[in-house]
């Protein structure tokens, strides 16, 4: 089903269920109005093609991507390329590229999407390489000593207050936007996203937020929790625990556990995520865009009774030895990867790696018993403006990091040709065809584009149906959610989380006496950081953020 179609159901009050089971009908629907306006030009058909003939490399339940896999795609993508740039036309320019090794994707496939371009170009790339807990030091220390040393970078957009708006980006040619089809991003993609004081700056390569994975044979009748259905909210996600204690897994025959937290939460930022999942239901009221600081002063919120509920919550797991020996060693690639693909844990937050890598890895095991929704909600939900609990249930669905991007710097600024390299290798690998691929299979990056949730697409290149509505539904109703937390694009917001990282992890450690100590440290250590930057300049750009 398409996204418009979809999302026009949903304004009419329609549930994703009720959607989901009129779906063939609305497909046939939309498949007779084609009909009636005539048959798809040659150019759509090819595209068609193309896109049917990327998603079988190489192919679903054939084991993971190679190097060879990531270069053909890269080869069969290059037709939008072609039309913009000549052979050999950047011939003797030199690139160079900063971004992610994560879980050995991100810059690796990278590199076998973008070799086809450089041989067709001329160009050559060098790989700037960091670890994900490495990434945040690295780009600070470029920007606070201005020796940027890349001329393209794959960067989130809570960056792009520490680096448009200090004048280190270029600002994206109209040629650009043109070839990489802006138009098809979700809505919640687009502008202000990728751009700063009215210029835009990003190619969208990912659409990050976080959804709730599950193992499906952890509940039903006769399952080893005994709860007939899947917990909906955080309350009984941590009962969850209990109700497992002393069983096995029905897969791996080892000891069952339930939510899997990253308690190794130092992740150079990208840890306090995980920590948010949990606050964000307990503290995103409906009724009020701010829920990491106060709008109008820059006071946090993140020692509030909501934020201390979800650092209690954390506690209380730890204190019942609920979590698998070592958490405390367990970073959110772990909690993913190892654990829960691996066939550990009835549950676990994270982005859409669990989505794509649950049905084309060789590492998962859980591919035929894992299931997908939006974020637990909660039962309660602290309203910061009256200071109290209401009782009353709250959903609120975490847009972590808003997803990657590949950004050009302005060190090419003054160079036509070099800038004109950096673009057009920037908008091969966020191409709209190229994309579909990535959104597909293990790439580091979820889906992003309307052209991404046509389920028919995803059943041709292997998924099964049920799987696919699950999956990309949970994304979609996480997009589209009317109290979706919302992360700012501020300057320092990474340094706000990195330092969140190390006090909550004294908090789990023992050193400070209570979920409220822990909590007040982070928030002492945010004013000295808002003091820092400039709270005034702060107050204004976070209420630009919201939409205030």
């Amino acid at each position: 089903m398409k996204v418009g179609i979809y999302e026009q159901l949903v304004r009419a009050g329609k549930t994703r269920r009720d959607v989901l089971k009129g779906a063939a009908s609305v497909a046939a629907l939309a498949a007779a109005s084609t009909g009636a306006l005539g048959a798809l030009t040659r150019q759509a058909s090819a595209q068609d093609n193309l896109r049917a003939q990327i998603l079988q490399i190489p192919g679903v339940g054939k084991g993971s991507p190679t190097d060879a896999d990531w270069q053909k795609v890269g080869e069969l993508c290059l037709g939008a390329t072609k039309a913009n740039v000549k052979e050999g036309e950047f011939a003797g320019v030199e690139l160079a590229f900063m971004g992610l090794n994560n879980q050995n994707l991100h810059n690796l496939l990278f590199r076998g999407f973008l070799k086809p371009w450089e041989a067709y170009t001329g160009a050559k790339i060098n790989w700037i390489d960091l670890a994900q807990a490495d990434y945040n030091p690295r780009l600070q220390q470029a920007i606070a000593t201005g020796t940027v040393d890349f001329d393209i970078i794959e960067m989130g957009a809570p960056f792009e207050g520490d680096t448009a708006s200090k004048g280190l980006l270029d600002e994206m040619p109209d040629w650009v936007k043109t070839q990489i089809e802006a138009d098809d991003l979700v809505n919640y993609l687009k502008a202000p996203v990728g751009t700063w004081d009215g210029k835009t700056y990003r190619i969208t390569i990912d659409g990050d937020c976080h959804t709730f994975a599950y193992r499906k044979d952890y509940f039903g009748d006769g399952s080893i929790s005994g709860l007939a259905e899947v917990p909906t909210h955080w309350e009984d996600i941590n009962k969850l625990a209990a109700a497992l204690a002393g069983k096995n897994d029905p897969l791996t025959g080892t000891p069952a556990y339930g939510f899997l937290d990253p308690l190794k939460y130092q992740w150079g930022g990208f840890g306090f995520y995980f920590l948010e999942d949990r606050a964000a239901a307990y503290a995103k009221h409906p009724e009020d865009p701010a829920w990491l600081f106060d709008p109008d002063t820059m006071k946090p919120r993140v020692n509030n009774p909501a934020w201390v509920q979800a650092i209690q919550d954390v506690l209380d797991l730890v204190k019942a030895n609920a979590y698998p020996p070592d958490q405390l060693n367990a970073d959110p690639n772990a909690t993913a990867f190892s654990q829960f693909l691996g066939g550990t844990g009835a549950a676990l937050t994270w982005w859409g790696d669990v989505g794509s890598n649950a049905r084309t890895s060789d590492t998962s095991v859980v591919g035929d018993v894992v299931g997908f929704s939006i974020n637990p909600g909660a039962k309660r939900v602290y309203n910061s403006k009256t200071a109290a609990w209401e009782e009353k249930e709250n959903f609120a669905p975490n847009m972590a990091y808003i997803g990657w991007g590949v950004y050009v710097t302005s060190r090419v600024s003054s160079d036509e040709k070099k800038r004109k390299a950096a673009w057009s290798a920037a908008a091969h690998l966020g191409g709209k065809d190229l994309s579909l691929w990535t959104a597909a299979y293990p790439s580091g990056f979820q889906p992003y584009r309307n052209s991404h949730f046509q389920y028919e697409e995803w059943e041709a290149a292997g998924y099964d149906r049920a799987f696919v509505e699950d999956y990309l539904g949970s994304n979609l109703d996480s997009y589209n959610h009317p109290n979706a937390a919302i992360e700012p694009r501020i300057p320092g917001i990474f340094q706000y989380y990195s330092i969140a990282e190390d006090e909550l992890v004294k908090g789990i450690n023992g050193q400070y006496a209570s979920a409220q100590e822990t909590a007040d440290a982070i928030a002492a250590a945010w004013e000295k950081i808002t003091d820092q930057i400039g709270r005034e300049n702060q107050i204004k750009l976070y209420k630009a953020s919201l939409g205030m």
